[in-house]
């Protein structure tokens, strides 16, 4: 671990300025679809980028019998079209075959690493990616720890160990991988990745209250009735049926995403915008929302899963008829539920969260909707159809902020009706956004961890979800059906209809 202190990915200066240091990047799990999809084209972008600097390298470690040049190859062949410093980068890539389990593998990783050091200059610092399932992280971990792969090997250099969600299935299993990681590496050196944090409309909740004085005043139970969070797919499960089953909704979308997109639009001013001070705000923020409990879970959380349907003008099939599903199975692709927060900023303002299979589109975006005026001096003809006013943030996939008013019409009557003024992150700054994972390995081979997720979230995330699992477990809550291309189980349009509000329609 270097004493250096990493630059700050949320403050100004240049991308140059934040070049990867000399290094290693280690993929463990190098063979599979996550490396070939994204890991593998982020680090391609990079080194376009001119963002990695000369004395770097790759080395991929999994079970798939491969040798060096086959990984090269590999390499090539998830970046077609490839900048001219690629080539050159998979030259000097290497590749290890072993199971994880196995102290040899790790041996082997070791002496490769220093043969990979020396050709190419490195001071010593490796990033050991984990792009491989869960179930093995704690053997990766122990592999490397065995095999003395999780210290640095000077005072220059420093070992990071980046690892992909799920964070465990449960607050028990949660704390138990945490236990396990921490035999071998220090919380500074573990990096927990979601890639939802490096998306720049993520990151620009941060700058769109923090940066303006007109919004931040008014984030606040005095001015906010209350808070929507939707993550919505038009896709169905496609082909990870399997996975599926072992997951649902809650856990796969609800306790990760769902929470930090939360947690930056709950959390305080942080004191400052570094790791540490946004870090312990999100926290805050997440031990602030109240815990569910059976009682709750019944009235406030909806499940539900698709039926056969129509999505974007083709018929689908079922959930249950979707290959590597249980024709019986309850597992739930979509997820409504009321939270609330008590603390002094967020007092009395429901949150309504909902995440969903087979919807009619794929939208992520917070809306903030604002409490009507206290006396609207308009006739209701003149008005007719103006909503309150709302603050949307667009996530993705058209990345942006809307703020919806009231204004008049032209004409010589006085009608009033709602006007958005739309701002695309496209079309603003006309350049396109790094991807999250091209964003987030930069930042793990900095050493900068402002966008990763701390031990303390994880925990407190959990404790929010697990009452709802453990209520699903005793069925409290029943499974209601939806049909694919619609916004989910009627019960989830009563949940905020009793409360006199609605959802919106993206």
């Amino acid at each position: 671990m270097s004493g250096d202190v990493p630059p700050n990915p949320l403050a100004a200066g240049s991308d140059a300025v934040r070049q990867a240091p000399p290094g290693i990047l280690v993929v463990v799990g190098a063979s599979g679809d996550l490396t070939a999809r994204k890991l593998l084209p982020a680090i391609e972008q990079l080194s376009r980028r001119r963002l990695l600097p000369r004395s770097f390298a790759v080395v991929g470690v999994a079970r798939t019998e491969l040798d060096d040049d086959g990984f090269r190859k590999l390499m090539t062949d998830s970046v077609p079209h490839a900048g001219a410093g690629w080539a050159e980068l998979v030259k000097r890539s290497r590749y290890v075959t072993g199971e994880y389990g196995d102290p040899s593998t790790f041996q082997t990783l070791g002496k490769v690493l220093g043969e990979v050091e020396a050709d190419i200059a490195s001071t010593g610092n490796r990033t050991f990616y984990l792009a491989t399932i869960p179930a093995v992280f704690e053997l990766v971990a122990d592999g490397l720890g065995a095999a003395g792969l999780n210290r640095p090997a000077n005072e220059q250099s420093a070992v990071r160990l980046v690892i992909e969600k799920p964070f465990g299935r449960d607050l028990d299993s949660a704390t138990e991988l945490d236990a396990a990681l921490h035999r071998n590496f220090d919380e500074a050196q573990i990096y927990r990745i979601d890639h939802y944090l490096g998306k720049e409309t993520v990151q620009n909740v941060l700058a769109l209250r923090f940066a303006n004085a007109i919004f931040e005043p008014l984030w606040n139970r005095s001015f906010i009735d209350h808070v929507q969070i939707t993550v919505a797919e038009s896709l169905g499960v496609e082909k990870r049926g399997g996975f599926y089953e072992t997951a649902g909704a809650l856990r796969d979308i609800v306790q990760n995403h769902v929470m930090q997109v939360l947690s930056l639009t709950l959390m305080e001013p942080p004191g400052t915008i570094d790791a540490q001070g946004i870090r312990d705000e999100k926290v805050k923020a997440l031990r602030s929302v109240v815990i569910p409990t059976l009682e709750s879970v019944k009235t406030d959380v909806v499940r539900g899963q698709y039926d056969s349907g129509w999505s974007e003008g083709v018929a689908v099939q079922a959930y249950r008829q979707e290959p590597d599903v249980d024709p019986n199975s309850r597992t739930e692709t979509f997820v409504a539920m009321k939270l609330m927060c008590d603390n002094w900023r967020w007092a009395g303002v429901p949150i309504y969260v909902r995440t969903g299979k087979r919807l009619p589109k794929r939208v992520t975006e917070v809306a903030l909707q604002f409490h009507r005026v206290p006396h609207l001096a308009f006739g209701t003809a003149e008005s007719q159809g103006l909503r309150p006013n709302a603050l949307v943030l667009r996530i993705q996939p058209d990345e942006g902020v809307a703020l919806r008013f009231g204004a008049k019409v032209p004409g010589q009557a006085f009608n009033v009706r709602d006007v958005l003024m739309d701002m695309s992150y496209g079309s603003a700054f006309m350049e396109d956004a790094p991807d999250a994972y091209e964003r987030l390995l930069l930042d793990a081979m900095v050493g900068d961890p402002t966008l990763f997720i701390r031990s303390d979230e994880v925990d407190q995330a959990w404790r929010i979800v697990d009452p709802i699992l453990e209520a699903w477990q005793g069925r409290a809550v029943p499974l209601s059906g939806y049909a694919a291309g619609t916004w989910g189980p009627r019960q989830a349009e009563q949940l905020i209809e009793r409360d006199g509000r609605q959802w919106r329609k993206p």
